[in-house]
This record gives structure tokens, C-alpha cells and sequence, in this order.
């Protein structure tokens, strides 16, 4: 076997027959619901918004900077978690996150007195909830064979545009009801029940007592990631995977998906309240419509289709890599959205747009664990989600500047028009076939 060719046992002369458990799945769902309460405590502050620039008399820039305070520290802590997830394992890392970011949020509902606070605490938030999405893809990598990676991921992945469609509106009625604190008192509520259910059920496959033998050998036998570190060291394995080209083609691409996604998780309800003037509960409705259809997409094409056709037989990289291409091209109906002032023509090309992000999203993020060498699935995640939440504290701020400019959303929807543009090209041109990076060493 060559350096890149793929570490895949071959499945069909391996594989169980009759019908195989599914406990992978539960962990599938419980590492979803973690995505989904993660998103719950990043869109609390943009329901929250109109109450809080009314209460700390804030500017459209300085609520740009409001919502992107949590990328900062979230972004610039991706690499170093990706790498402390490769050195000390899924479990202990995502334990301390979840209970840091549990204090986090609750602290922000009893203690956030005005715009520094504010910021403070989304700080420390973004840098609490920094393994999240790459200890869900290190997981799924360990626990799903490659024949039904694409649906796993997509489980947690969905969550994150899932929770817009229940998260906005429940937050919604608890900042009109009771004022925006009882919004940041939910989520910190359900953000402890998460860290309750992740410590009590989650753990490794090899250490799992509920896997049974017949699951185990169908999730190693359909190539699952190796457990355990790298072999040549984190640091070393860093320096190697920021010469891969691979890499860079991935990181780029899924930067300019990250763009599009964050201006609309923290400006859409604002949008529909300064540009449509909407009240904040029926603007909460109409941004729901967008994210029910990127749930559906993210679930059924990023997840079932493409792990259905490769089933099928199907070459995996074509696949994969035309779904990604596709979605992102879809996101360039954002550009209809600056040539209506109806809300609901409006929300119909979001909505377009969305749901191509929203299929294209699983597909990159299941790419780390398909393209690791051994032990750097989480590295690579980091790496990737690094630059991608980077752009998710450029998008709000340049987002802010320009409506604050222009008093208009046209020039924002346009610049992530733009960004899209360069994704697209880097996904095409760079990012190369999905086989596994050779190990440093060789």
C-alpha cells in the first residue's frame, strides 16, 4: 500500500453479517444535542440585541463587536484544542469544556452589566466552547466507519442551523417575557445538562462497556479512525499539516462557508427587525424559515444522499467534493436578498442560500477525519475551524461597519458574495483527491 492510499480495512470480507447494533448512533445523537445547546449560547445575544442597544445604548459598530467577541477567543483556541484533543482523547477534553462553558453563560446572566462585561464574557465563552465541533468530528471519526460518516456528521452539524429553528424563538419569548438575562439563564441551564449527559455516557469506543463486539468489528472494519495520539508528536504533526496543501485547500474553502453562516446565525433577526421592521418575536418566526430548510438540507443531502450514493458505488471524492460545490454555489442566492424589500422574497433567497451552505457543511467537516494521518483528525479540525471562526468575527464587524455606513444590508450580502466566490475556487483547485495525508515520518 502506498503512502496516501486510505488505512480502510476492506469492509465486505470483514464486516458482520445479520444485523449489527447501534449504539454509535446514540453517541451520534448525544454529540448533536451538544452542538445544538452550543448554538443555543451563541444566539442568545443576537435575539437579545434590540433590548441590549436600548439598555447599554450601544452603536450598530459596537453590536458588531458584541457579536463577534465569541469568535475571538474561539477562533484563536481552535488550534490549540485540536491538539490538545490528539494529546489527551475526546473524553476529558469536552468534559472541562462543557462544565467552563456551563459557569460561563450563567455568570453572563447574573453579572453582565454593560458593553465590557458583555464583551468579557463572550471572551471567555468562545474560548469555553472551543473543542466542540472538533471533538465532534475526532468522535465521529472513532465511532462511524467512512460508509456512514457523511450522516454522522451531519447529525451534529445540522444541530448547529436546528438550533436557530427552536433556539430563536425559545429564547425570543424569555427576553419579550422576562428580559434578556432569563435568554442567557436558559441556555446555561441546558448547556449543565449537557455536561451532565457527555460525562455520564460518552466514552471511546475501546473503552465504551455498552459496545458490543459485533458493532465494534462493522466500525473498524468500515474504516474508523485509529485511537491514540500521534506517533511523531503534536508539534511536529502541526508543522507537517501546514505544508499540505490538502490542508489549505479545506481551510480556505470552509472559511468562506464560515463568512456566509455567521453573518447570518448573528445578524438575520436584526436584519428583519431594521430592515422589514419586524417586532422581535415575528422577526424570530421569519428567521426560523431559513434554518428549518438548512436542517433539512444538511440532514438529507450533506448526510444521507451522499453516503447513499457512495453505498452505491459511487468514486467518494467526486461525490463529496460535488456537493460541496454545488451548496457553495447555491450560497450566492444571498445576492437575490439585496434586490427585494419584501420579507418574504427575502427570506426565500436566504433560504436558498442556507440550504446550499447548509448541504455543504457535513461534507467539510467530515473531510479531517477521511484526510488525518493517524492521530491528527482533531489537529486538522482545529486548523480548518480556526480560520472559519476566524471570518465568524470578521463577518458581524465588517457586517456592522457597512450597515452603520450605508444603513443598508445590500453591501454586507454582497462582500459575502464575494468570499463565497474564493471558497468555491479553493474547494475546486486546491483542496485535491480525500485520501489520507502520509504520516510525517515517512
Amino acid at each position: 500500500m502506498s503512502a496516501s492510499a486510505p488505512a480502510v480495512l476492506p469492509a465486505a470480507s470483514q464486516a458482520p453479517t445479520g444485523r449489527v447494533p447501534r449504539l454509535r448512533w446514540g453517541i451520534g445523537l448525544l454529540l448533536g444535542f451538544g452542538v445544538l445547546v452550543n448554538y443555543f449560547d451563541r444566539i442568545n445575544l443576537s435575539v437579545a440585541a434590540p433590548q441590549l442597544r436600548q439598555e447599554f445604548h450601544l452603536s450598530d459598530s459596537e453590536l458588531g463587536w458584541l457579536f463577534s467577541g465569541f469568535f475571538w477567543s474561539y477562533a484563536l483556541m481552535q488550534i490549540p484544542t485540536g491538539m490538545i484533543l490528539d494529546r489527551f482523547g475526546v473524553s476529558r477534553t469536552n468534559r472541562c469544556s462543557t462544565l467552563f462553558w456551563s459557569i460561563v453563560s450563567a455568570s453572563t446572566a447574573l453579572f453582565a452589566s454593560g458593553f465590557g462585561s458583555m464583551f468579557g464574557a463572550r471572551i471567555l465563552l468562545g474560548a469555553a466552547e472551543a473543542p466542540g465541533f472538533p471533538a465532534s468530528a475526532k468522535a465521529t471519526g472513532y465511532w462511524f466507519p467512512r460508509q456512514e460518516r457523511s450522516l454522522a456528521t451531519s447529525i451534529f452539524d445540522a444541530s448547529a442551523k436546528f438550533a436557530n429553528v427552536i433556539g430563536v424563538p425559545l429564547v425570543a419569548v424569555a427576553v419579550v417575557t422576562f428580559g434578556w438575562r432569563w435568554g442567557f439563564a436558559i441556555t446555561a441551564s441546558l448547556s449543565f445538562l449537557y455536561f451532565l449527559a457527555f460525562f455520564s455516557f460518552y466514552r471511546d469506543p475501546s473503552k465504551h462497556k455498552w459496545l458490543s463486539a459485533r458493532e465494534r468489528t462493522y466500525i473498524q472494519a468500515g474504516g474508523a479512525a485509529v485511537e491514540g495520539p500521534s506517533r511523531s508528536g503534536e508539534i511536529a504533526m502541526l508543522g507537517h499539516l501546514l505544508r499540505n496543501r490538502k490542508v489549505w485547500g479545506l481551510t480556505i474553502g470552509f472559511a468562506a462557508y464560515g463568512y456566509s453562516f455567521y453573518l447570518f446565525l448573528t445578524w438575520l433577526p436584526n436584519y428583519l427587525v431594521e430592515t422589514m421592521h419586524m417586532s422581535i418575536l415575528r422577526s424570530a418566526g421569519f428567521a426560523a424559515v431559513p434554518w428549518i430548510c438548512a436542517t433539512v438540507a444538511d440532514l438529507i443531502v450533506g448526510g444521507w444522499l451522499i453516503d447513499h450514493l457512495i453505498a452505491r458505488g459511487f468514486a467518494e471524492t467526486p461525490v463529496r467534493k460535488t456537493v460541496l460545490v454545488t451548496g457553495m454555489l447555491l450560497g450566492l442566492a444571498v445576492f437575490g436578498a439585496t434586490l427585494t424589500t419584501s420579507p418574504v422574497w427575502a427570506i426565500a433567497w436566504i433560504s436558498i442560500a442556507l440550504s446550499g451552505l447548509a448541504a455543504a457543511a457535513p461534507v467539510g467537516w467530515s473531510i479531517p477525519s477521511l484526510i488525518a494521518p493517524r492521530g491528527a483528525t482533531g489537529t486538522i479540525s482545529g486548523i480548518m475551524n480556526f480560520l472559519n471562526n476566524l471570518m465568524g468575527a470578521v463577518a458581524p464587524i465588517t457586517t456592522g461597519y457597512i450597515v452603520g455606513a450605508t444603513h443598508s444590508f445590500t453591501g454586507a450580502f454582497l462582500a459575502a458574495g464575494v468570499v463565497l466566490v474564493v471558497g468555491i475556487l479553493s474547494y475546486v483547485f486546491v483542496l485535491g483527491s480525500l485520501t489520507p495525508i502520509p504520516d510525517p515520518s515517512r
